[in-house]
């Protein structure tokens, strides 16, 4: 009779354990608050050249800029970047998670200086790769981030860190 009962309840206790494991949403909702939370600040740009999967160079950029350079995202999935690159300019677009939740995605087109001294536009943040998103930091990947790629394929990564400061 004990161990009868002791089998009704463990059989219980293991479907209560189904049940509320299988009843759990994906919802990535925490993801949006980490990211609109308040305007992320430009804490460093860090450009990783690799030739195949062999770091050759390491260079930091901005580091003489006195303009706080700030990425916002709204709820309403538009963002704004004030100060892109050291420029007194504000650039909007929108924003999106990719389906996998590990790209940050976004339309924005800012002016950049290319290597000749020449005013290019770009969508800078087009297809970041989030590298952290967290509830002070934020660290993206742009530029060749392809997962597959050559031994004598030339990439240049660029790190963007922000942190939360205001």
């Amino acid at each position: 009779m004990l161990m009868k009962k002791n089998l009704i309840v463990l059989v219980l206790a293991g479907l209560v354990i189904l049940t509320v494991n299988s009843c759990k949403k994906d919802d990535q909702s925490s993801l949006d608050r980490l990211l609109t939370i308040s305007p992320w600040t430009l804490a460093s740009v860090q450009v990783f050249t690799y030739v195949g999967s062999s770091l050759i160079e390491t260079d930091t950029l901005n580091t003489t800029c006195l303009l706080k350079q700030k990425f916002t995202f709204a709820a309403d999935k538009s963002c704004t970047y004030e100060n892109f690159i050291c420029r007194d300019t504000t650039n909007k677009g929108q924003w999106q998670f990719s389906n996998d939740k590990v790209t940050l995605q976004s339309n924005m087109v800012c002016r950049d200086t290319s290597n000749s001294g020449r005013d290019t536009t770009d969508k800078p943040f087009l297809n970041s790769q989030i590298m952290n998103l967290g509830g002070y930091s934020l660290v993206l990947q742009t530029g060749d981030i392809n997962s597959y790629y050559s031994s004598t394929t030339k990439r240049v990564i660029k790190r963007w860190g922000f942190i939360h400061q205001d």
